[in-house]
């Protein structure tokens, strides 16, 4: 079990530190190429932004209600 927990941080980690991480659609990409390259790489970074918010809210939920439903 340690092993697998460790291999899903590191992968977990070149995920979020991987530098080519680009999470925009076809118009989001299409509206950052107008854009320019600062103003896009801001858009970028809100289009990840907002999509890991969700992912850390559900991820503190499972696990509050893992330690909580936890036998002792």
């Amino acid at each position: 079990m340690k092993k697998w927990l460790i291999a899903a941080f590191v992968v977990s980690l070149f995920l979020l530190i991987s530098p080519a991480a680009d999470a925009q659609c076809s118009l989001c990409t299409k509206t950052a190429s107008q854009l320019g390259e600062k103003p896009a790489l801001g858009m970028n970074q809100g289009i990840l932004y907002l999509m890991f918010t969700p992912l850390i809210i559900i991820g503190f939920l499972a696990y509050r209600w893992w330690k909580f439903n936890k036998e002792p």
